[in-house]
Order: structure tokens, then sequence, then C-alpha cells
């Protein structure tokens, strides 16, 4: 999966509405990927922890628990691409999903669950980029 499908796909998965509904999306991800391939999983979850990762800097997470920065950074994600690029740009554009706690737990477990779904078995991967809070040191160094 490249960046334009898995942003793509975070788009289609997306419930309509103003408020983000990070139960629906995640079962929408899930009812999705776990139709196959099991590549397609892997690729989603490569591509989460990547930008999840990206997300995982200092200036964006200093002020908050490892529990609320993750969950945090995961609404950006699944705000969608632009509002992705926007925090990405604009560290000050994070605060409001960090003010609202509009955090989106769910698709930190898309992968697994759509894994579990497709195969019957656990997901035994790792990814190449951990996004647990302040795992991407480069993004935690002193300036």
């Amino acid at each position: 999966m490249d960046e334009d499908e898995f942003w793509l796909l975070l788009e289609e998965c997306r419930p309509p509405g103003a408020d983000p509904d990070a139960e629906r999306l995640a079962a929408a991800l899930e009812e999705r990927l776990s139709a196959g391939p099991v590549a397609a999983v892997a690729g989603f979850a490569e591509r989460l922890s990547t930008a999840l990762y990206r997300l995982d800097r200092r200036e964006l997470g200093e002020e908050l628990s490892g529990d609320a920065f993750l969950y945090t950074r995961a609404a950006v994600v699944a705000d969608g691409r632009a509002a992705y690029l926007a925090v990405l740009a604009d560290p000050g554009r994070f605060a409001p999903y960090a003010g609202e706690l509009v955090w989106a737990e769910p698709l930190l477990y898309v992968p697994d669950r759509a894994y579990r779904r497709l195969t019957g078995e656990e997901w035994r991967r790792g990814t190449a980029h951990g996004y647990e809070s302040r795992s991407n040191t480069g993004g935690w160094a002193r300036q």
C-alpha cells in the first residue's frame, strides 16, 4: 500500500459528519482490510506507524502523557491527509486535537483486528517505525 492508497482508504472509510467517530472509522477500515489481501493489512500497518512516528515530536507532545499523546496523534491521522500535513507544517495546529480530547485510539488496533479476521491468527509482525510516544528519538532531541 503506497501513501496515496493509505490516505484514500482513510478518506473512503471516514464516517460522514463534522464530528470524527473513531470507532466507526476503525470498524470500516477493519471491514475493508479484512477482505484481504494480507499485504494490504501489512501495508496499512506500515503507513499508519510511519505517520504516527512522524508526528512523534517534542513540540507536539511535551505537555501530554504518553497515552494522551499517542491517541491525539492518531486523531490527527484519522482526520485525513490535509490535517496531517497541516500539523507537520505548523505544530500550532496540533493543540486543538489535544485540547478537545478527540482521540482516535481505535485506529491503532485496526491492523491487528483485520489480520485476525482475515487469517484467524494473531498479528505477530512489527513495523519499520515504532509509534509509541517518544520512540522517535530524533523528534525529541533538544534543538
